[in-house]
Formats: C-alpha cells, structure tokens, sequence
C-alpha cells in the first residue's frame, strides 16, 4: 500500500530548483543553508533525523531518479562506506573544506585576498562561472560565500549521484555528512553512547 503523499514529498523538485538557480545567479548558493540549518534544529529540538528521512530533497531526488529513469545498478554499497571511521572521516574532511570556504570568505571580507569568481567541482576542479554573477551591489564576501557554498553543494550531489548509479539509490545517505552530524545530536541529546 502506498503512502500518502505530504508537501514535503516534493522536496526533491527544490533540489533540482536550487541548482537552476545557482546556475543563473550564484548568490542564491545562501539558499542552500536551509539544508544545513534545519536538520541540526530538527535534531536539537526533536532529538531525532526526521528530516533526513523526510524531508531531504537531495536524498528523494536520489531516490526518484532512479525509479523513473532505470539509472541504479541496485547493488549493496561495500561495508566500510557505512562504517563509523568513513562516516566520521568523510565528515570530518567535509568540514574542514566547510571551513577552508569560510576561510576564503573571511579573507574576501578583510581585504585580504580578492574575490574568486570560480566553481570547483570536487574541491579541486575549477570551473568558470561569471555568468552567473548578476547582483554587483552585495559586498564582495557574500559572493566569494556564494562560490564556495555552491560548489561545496554541487560536489556533494555529484558523489550522491555516483553512489546512486552504482549502489543502491539513497547510498549517499550512509555517509552523508548532514546525517552524520544529526545522529551525533540525537545520540548526545537522547543520552546514547556515540
């Protein structure tokens, strides 16, 4: 029996918006932190990952793709992809680019360094995106956020993409970085050893 259908079902559909949007105007990259804020305020406040498990729109589109375009090969993930040193070593890494990012703000903001006008895919290639800077009127270090915060949402995507055509669908959920970080609330919150 298939069960009903809720607004946020549908989140997948703001998965897809968010990159369109970034691709034509980079500052709307700051939407992204949604995706960040709410999942920790739902593990703070509700000591659980309901919003991993229902609300994530990046892990329905993962889910989606492959039913309606046969692009999984369905197979288990290999173990140590779901084991506790990946997990918190892929978080780990994660935030230490989160905060080289901030970093490259921060150093944008004090007149330390000029503004970068790239997208890097996998935290390495750099690709041009000028086109997408339309808004001149903001502060330097909210677009050199921007690039940054797109890039880091673009990167993990295209991993949970990879992962989904040759593992099962949600395979980026194992070891996302998000769900990693709400676990370790709901563990703390809930008095469960980590």
């Amino acid at each position: 029996m298939e069960h009903k259908k809720h607004w946020y079902d549908y989140l997948w559909i703001w998965a897809i918006i968010y990159f369109v949007m970034g691709f034509f105007n980079i500052l709307c990259a700051w939407l992204g932190m949604i995706d960040f804020i709410l999942p920790l305020i739902f593990a703070i406040v509700g000591g659980n990952k309901w919003f991993c498990n229902n609300m994530c729109g990046r892990g329905q589109l993962f889910a989606i793709l492959p039913k309606t375009f046969k692009c999984s090969r369905q197979k288990p993930a290999p173990g140590w992809m779901a084991s506790k040193w990946f997990r918190y070593g892929f978080l780990a890494f994660f935030l230490t680019m989160f905060g080289n990012m901030v970093c490259q703000t921060w150093l944008v903001f004090s007149g330390a360094s000029s503004l970068k006008q790239v997208v890097k895919l996998f935290w390495t290639f750099k690709v041009p995106w000028k086109w997408a800077y339309t808004v001149q009127s903001v502060p330097e270090w909210v677009t050199q956020y921007s690039y940054g915060f797109y890039s880091l949402m673009l990167t993990s995507t295209l991993i949970g993409l990879i992962v989904m055509v040759l593992y099962r669908p949600r395979t980026w959920c194992t070891f996302c970085p998000m769900g990693t970080m709400t676990q370790v609330i709901c563990k703390v919150r809930n008095g469960k050893q980590i």
